[in-house]
């Protein structure tokens, strides 16, 4: 306030949350003629001083009155006790080890077009961070309203607040200077929050000097307010002077690689981490990891009663009735929904299982309603479930603490060994003596095998081992889908994994002929009445039919349409599990990594371009810009005969003399 031109009187009171006075209170007496309106005094807070942290969210309040000769003028100031430091290649918060489980929130708010500037509001979106296990959000290229550093103190939220910058700097354009000022203002306005511990400029910079630049606005911050850890900006580049990097190389699909990422190139397995992709001298924060695409839900469209209206949902929901599938909206959106989980599920894991990592910032819970509209989120943007996956399901594998196994294999047969390695991510608190068990289930629920580990502590951290699992798959008959379930205390987790046997079912080919082509001998044998089974070998397919989309085993990353049409460009498949045609191949309705050799050995089929009445056995779900009837398996009767034609590549049957 203004202090006047005689003498004033400051008064400080700090107080709890619920207004509680704390400490003693303070009374300040200014000389106006000697004061430069900075005035500095130490509050006694008592010596039941409590600490903030994601753990304990504990916040006060300081109320300071100025009395003047102009009158009197009162203003309230949040605040808490806290250290948010790197130490190494971690983050500590009062001396604990803090592992960052962030989102992003991109400033998206459907109803009003601009920030809520309410608590009610933030309370709902920090509410869904922690019951889908996170503890960090990240302001992509913005700073957030008032409302949303007081509710972050009040729930234990690490903010990560950005100057509102996605721009070339160093190249000394007015941004330089108007950057500079901004995180003036910010840290100013907002310095006293508890939860705003980490600071960038704004995202993904362009310029040739930003390094320069970047460099010297660390240095700016670290002593203007050395209060949080600040670093250049989200993405790169890499700065000496940054308290930890925020970069994108930590994840399992970059920008670019298409089928060629860890989960679409390499067999399914869960024993691979980001080790090599860390710096030494600081933490490493993985920049928008995930970007995992789900099929719109068309339901979200009458969510729409504010200033936005979701043209561009109605547009997807009509084309899919065009190409005469308007039923399988719903289908397609909870089949594509389980395959994204599975992918947000590795990625986070990876992330988890790596040591001495920062943390990870999603991208994201929540859907991004922009670029083409990038529907990567297990939330709509009104940050709502959509049906496919519960916070309780998400929380087993994204947590303060998780179980974790290291899983080289996923795929056996029966002859062969199940091996993994079980650790432990956990930053939560010591655990004296838990109860640790591991079990193995088939589709039946029946337990198959199971175990127990007897450990006396889990520190905090992760890479804590807790034993290995060994054991033979001979007693394994019939194909299987079998689950490993994990138990620590009260925190599970699980992985599917599928067991065939060695001994094949030999097939007499004078009942059905395998073959890559329809020639003349297929030809034949459909019309005397035979059977066909037709393998469409990958790369033979003409584009009219489907050989121009790229399929891989993931979801689609970020969008098609802004990613200039980065494979792979479909969501999944979608299948009756009790067709007669899967009896021997244990699936549910939706991808998992049984079906990873089938998938990236493929091409889609656009099977209305064969037959405008047949039905895909399996489907492949195209993505919502073009909404391509697509098959992976199909039948159709040609003469007198049936033909069942598969676009895998990988398929051979085995026949009697």
């Amino acid at each position: 306030g203004n202090i006047g031109k005689d003498n004033s009187t400051i008064f400080l009171r700090a107080e709890t949350a619920s207004g509680n006075p704390v400490g003693e209170f303070v009374q300040v007496e200014v000389d106006a003629k000697n004061s430069d309106g900075h005035i500095e005094t130490a509050v006694d807070m008592g010596k039941d001083l409590k600490i903030w942290s994601e753990h304990t969210p504990n916040v006060y309040r300081m109320n300071v009155l100025l009395q003047s000769s102009d009158g009197v003028d009162r203003k309230t100031y949040d605040f808490g006790f806290r250290e948010f430091k790197a130490n190494g290649t971690r983050f500590e918060v009062n001396g604990q080890p803090v592992f960052l489980r962030g989102t992003l929130e991109c400033c998206i708010f459907p109803l009003t077009g601009y920030p809520a500037m309410q608590n009610d509001y933030w309370a709902k979106i920090y509410r869904t961070c922690k019951e889908y296990g996170l503890n960090h959000v990240r302001f992509h290229s913005w700073c957030p309203p008032e409302a949303a550093f007081h509710v972050a103190d009040s729930m234990g939220i690490y903010l990560q607040v950005e100057c509102g910058g996605w721009a070339e700097v160093g190249s000394g354009k007015p941004q330089d200077q108007w950057l500079k000022e901004e995180s003036n203002r910010i840290l100013e306005e907002y310095g006293n929050h508890p939860s705003f511990c980490m600071m960038v400029y704004g995202n993904e910079p362009g310029g040739a000097d930003q390094v320069h630049y970047l460099s010297g606005l660390v240095d700016h911050w670290k002593k203007k307010d050395p209060r949080r850890v600040y670093s250049s900006a989200a993405g790169w580049p890499y700065v000496e002077n940054a308290d930890y990097w925020n970069t994108p190389d930590p994840r399992i699909q970059a920008w670019g690689a298409g089928i060629n990422s860890i989960i679409n190139r390499e067999a399914p397995r869960t024993d691979y981490d980001f080790a090599g992709k860390i710096r030494s001298d600081m933490p490493t924060v993985s920049h928008e990891i995930g970007q995992w695409c789900v099929y719109p839900n068309f339901k979200e469209i009458d969510k729409y009663t504010g200033v936005l209206k979701a043209k561009n949902l109605e547009i997807f929901k009509e084309t899919l009735a065009d190409k005469g599938m308007e039923d399988m909206g719903e289908k397609f959106l909870y089949a594509s929904g389980r395959l994204q989980t599975l992918c947000y599920k590795a990625d986070i894991e990876a992330a988890l299982r790596t040591s001495n990592f920062g943390g990870f910032q999603l991208l994201g819970l929540s859907d991004f309603t922009g670029q083409g509209t990038a529907l990567v989120g297990t939330l709509d943007a009104f940050w709502e479930e959509k049906g496919y996956v519960t916070p309780e399901e998400y929380r087993r594998f994204c947590n303060s603490v998780v179980p974790l196994a290291r899983i080289p294999r996923l795929v056996f047969e029966n002859d062969e060994k199940f091996v993994a390695q079980i650790e432990a991510a956990n930053y939560n608190e010591e655990m004296q003596n838990p109860k640790v068990c591991w079990i193995v289930r088939d589709g039946t629920n029946k337990i198959v095998r199971q175990g127990k580990f007897s450990i006396s502590q889990i520190a905090i951290g992760n890479r804590q081992s807790l034993g290995s699992i060994e054991f033979n798959l001979k007693d394994i008959e019939k194909p299987a889908q079998l689950t490993l379930e994990v138990l620590i205390d009260n925190y599970a987790n699980n992985w599917n994994f599928w067991v065939y046997p060695t001994e094949k079912e030999i097939v007499n080919s004078n009942d059905i002929l395998l073959t890559d082509y329809l020639d003349k001998t297929a030809i034949k044998r459909l019309n005397n009445g035979g059977k066909v089974l037709l393998s469409l070998k990958k790369g033979t397919l003409k584009d009219e039919y489907g050989g121009n989309l790229a399929i891989g085993f993931s979801s689609i990353f970020w969008n098609t349409s802004w990613t200039n049409g980065q494979a792979p460009h479909t969501l999944g498949i979608l299948c009756n599990p009790k067709h007669p045609a899967l009896a021997a191949f244990p699936t549910e309705y939706h991808s998992n990594y049984q079906w990873w050799d089938a998938m990236t050995h493929s091409a889609p089929i656009r099977i209305n371009k064969v037959s405008k009445e047949a039905q895909p056995i399996v489907r492949v779900i195209d993505d919502w810009f073009s909404n391509h009837p697509l098959a992976l398996l199909f039948e159709v009767k040609i003469g007198k005969g049936k033909l069942l034609a598969v676009s895998y590549t990988h398929l051979t049957l085995p026949t009697i003399a």
